[in-house]
C-alpha cells in the first residue's frame, strides 16, 4: 500500500486512496464529525473514510456513518467530489484521497462519537460555516451553496 517513513513509521501512499464523505442533514442541521486522526486532527468534518475492497460507495457511506457517529442514514444522491493531496515538509505526497460525497438523510439511532472522531454533533449551516471545518469541506459547501462566502 504504500513506502514507510524510517523516522516516523508512516507509510506513504504509492497511488491515491478513494474514500467517501457523507453530508448527513435532519431537521435543517448538518451532521458534522471532529477528527480523531491526521489528515486534519481536531477540525470539523464530514463522516467519511476509505471504500474498503469490495464495497460500494453507499455501503461505505452507510459504514462510516455508523462507525464514526453510530447512527443509519438513508443515501440520497451523489453531491460532489474532492481531492486532498497532503505534502510533509520535504514535499513528498503524505496524503492523497479522491473523495466522492454524498447526501443522506438520518435515518435513526442515537447520535455518540466513534474511535474516529471526537465529538459529533448536529449544526445548522450558518453554525458550521463559523467553525474550524476543514478546507476541503469548507470548499464543497461553498461550491453546493451549503454556506455563503464570508466575502
Amino acid at each position: 500500500m504504500g513506502e514507510t517513513n524510517k523516522k516516523d513509521g508512516r507509510k506513504y501512499p504509492t497511488s491515491p486512496i478513494s474514500g467517501v464523505g457523507v453530508v448527513v442533514y435532519n431537521a435543517g442541521k448538518i451532521l458534522l464529525v471532529k477528527r480523531a486522526n491526521e489528515p486534519n486532527k481536531g477540525m470539523w468534518s464530514i463522516p467519511g473514510g476509505a471504500i474498503e475492497l469490495g464495497e460500494t460507495i453507499y455501503q461505505a457511506a452507510a459504514r462510516e456513518v455508523l462507525e464514526e457517529c453510530s447512527i443509519k442514514i438513508e443515501i440520497e444522491r451523489l453531491l460532489d467530489t474532492a481531492e486532498n493531496v497532503v505534502k510533509d515538509r520535504n514535499g513528498r505526497i503524505r496524503y492523497h484521497y479522491v473523495i466522492i460525497d454524498l447526501l443522506a438523510r438520518y435515518a435513526g439511532g442515537k447520535l455518540k462519537a466513534g474511535s474516529d472522531a471526537l465529538e459529533c454533533g448536529w449544526f445548522t449551516p450558518e453554525e458550521a460555516a463559523g467553525m474550524d471545518i476543514t478546507p476541503t469541506l469548507r470548499a464543497m459547501f461553498l461550491r453546493q451553496g451549503i454556506i455563503k462566502d464570508a466575502g
